[in-house]
């Protein structure tokens, strides 16, 4: 289906009838256009905005189980108020000393104002913390800059072709300006997905051996003034302070049952107790050290599928099994990785998926999409599979990703129909730290809207999740697009508590 400078992979009515609905569902409130002369003074500043701690319904002391609501307030940098929506804020409750840490639930209400919904779960002080990502107007560029029409992509591809001593090189992709110049078609025949390259003048499509990502600069994308609206420290990824107390002193609740009455759905996936994530409905966390691992894992197949954050899963399990790494004289950064431990009948492997993927370069025999991998799987109560597709969607339409994960989806049904004690598991995006080049690409208001669809193309399906979002959001150590160590041993050890379940 040819759209604007875009081809995407064309959808059944049922598809696409669910695209519809899953563009619905993430669309985010209309932002009001800026004045003309643009001025960043009228934008929302989260130096000049605030929020307050809501009392206690009924009143009295903090109890375990009860829910801290908090008004946010925006405002623009000359100090008045704002009076319309659309800012992109995270929130979440934490006590450093406890190393704990938990998500809340941010509401707009579009009129200036946003509430923030916390549960309270555990014994002691819980402070607020309130982030402004974006601004308002900043979402509005956002918007624009992935709008197909404008900018569909601020990462281009290129490949290699090469036959003898003749080599050439060529753009890429799936939104290709037009030109006179005659198109490569790689577009996957099982799967449907598309993928062009400009043909060389002199070699065939079928010389093509390698590809490799392009950054541009990203600042030829913005309009003047623009660039002030991704200032860290200033508008991007800011605290916003308390107009009174920012944290409130919780004790254990006295009614059990009156607890239990209290938990709110949807609620927070879990949270970080003394550096433990701790998984909604299950307060008992289980810790893999070494042996624990090895046990969990013997006589099993696990496949790994996706990006970087999915490999540093591997690597990280890979210091946990006596095995060995295969050599498969590959690089690491875009594999294929394997190790065997013959001694436990172990074997674990990591395989990138296809484009779009930005790296430095890659063998185009090495790119292969998730969907066909897993259609040559068997399957069974000894095959793991892990998938984690997000981070570098970011640049492109947003209807690449939902026709990916369809095509993901669609395997992992026929796979567990096939062998439906294959374990599954889902890894969600996660925020990271922005700079004004990775936010024009790769913002956390884009991952958070791949998250919203990547929830939503597989809910109801037998699948375990990993909630990587809320796993980087509410720990200490910040926001990073490779979460580190102590945070990827609580995701695996998530994991390996879906692999291996206790048996009651």
């Amino acid at each position: 289906m040819q759209q604007g400078v875009c081809t995407f992979k064309p959808l059944s009515p049922k598809e696409a009838e669910e695209e519809r609905l899953i563009l619905a569902s993430i669309a985010w409130p209309e932002i009001p256009p800026w004045p003309t002369p643009i001025s960043i003074e009228t934008t929302c500043d989260p130096a000049h905005s605030s929020f307050t701690i809501l009392p206690r319904r009924g009143g009295g002391q903090w109890q375990i189980g009860d829910q801290l609501r908090v008004m946010i307030e925006m405002s623009d940098f000359n100090g008045r108020p704002k009076t319309s929506g659309g800012a992109f804020l995270l929130a979440r409750l934490k006590n450093s000393k406890l190393q704990a840490g938990v998500v809340g639930k941010v509401v707009d209400h579009l009129n200036g104002s946003c509430s923030a919904v916390f549960s309270l779960v555990w014994e002691g002080d819980a402070v607020v913390e309130v982030t402004m990502v974006h601004s308002a107007e900043a979402i509005s560029v956002l918007q624009r800059l992935t709008r197909e029409q404008e900018h569909p992509y601020r990462t281009a591809w290129k490949s290699i072709f090469r036959s003898g001593n003749v080599s050439a090189t060529t753009m890429c992709g799936v939104c290709l300006q037009p030109t006179p110049l005659p198109l490569c078609n790689f577009t996957d025949s099982r799967t449907g997905e598309p993928w062009f390259c400009f043909k060389p003048q002199t070699l065939s499509c079928e010389t093509r051996f390698r590809q490799l990502s392009v950054n541009f600069n990203q600042i030829r994308f913005l309009k003047p003034k623009e660039d002030l609206l991704f200032q860290k420290s200033v508008n991007m990824k800011v605290y916003i302070k308390a107009s009174g107390p920012d944290s409130v002193t919780v004790e254990e609740r006295r009614d059990q049952a009156e607890h239990k009455s209290l938990i709110v759905t949807p609620g927070p996936s879990g949270h970080y107790y003394k550096g433990v994530w701790k998984a909604r409905g299950s307060p008992t966390a289980r810790q893999f050290d070494n042996p624990a691992t090895i046990k969990c894992l013997k006589a099993k197949k696990l496949h790994l599928y996706g990006d970087s954050t999915v490999r540093q899963w591997f690597e990280f399990l890979s210091q946990k099994i006596p095995g060995s790494q295969a050599n498969l004289h590959v690089t690491v950064k875009v594999g294929p990785l394997m190790l065997v431990d013959h001694a436990h009948n172990i074997l674990m492997t990591w395989r990138c998926h296809a484009p779009p993927l930005t790296t430095s370069t890659v063998l185009v025999r090495q790119l292969r999409y998730i969907a066909n991998e897993l259609h040559g799987l068997m399957g069974g109560a000894d095959t793991v599979v892990v998938v984690g597709v997000w981070a570098h969607f970011g640049p492109l339409p947003i209807e690449m990703y939902i026709r990916r994960l369809l095509s993901i989806r669609s395997a992992v049904q026929q796979l567990l129909e096939r062998a439906p004690n294959t374990v599954v598991i889902m890894r969600s995006g996660a925020p990271t730290d922005m700079t004004l080049y990775m936010s024009q690409s790769y913002s956390d208001w884009y991952s958070m809207q791949i998250d919203r669809v990547l929830r939503s193309v597989f809910k109801g399906l037998n699948v375990h999740w990993v909630d990587a979002w809320e796993m980087v959001l509410a720990h200490d150590l910040g926001h990073n697009i490779h979460p580190l160590p102590p945070i990827i041993k609580n995701m695996v050890d998530v994991l390996l508590t879906h692999v291996c379940p206790i048996k009651g």
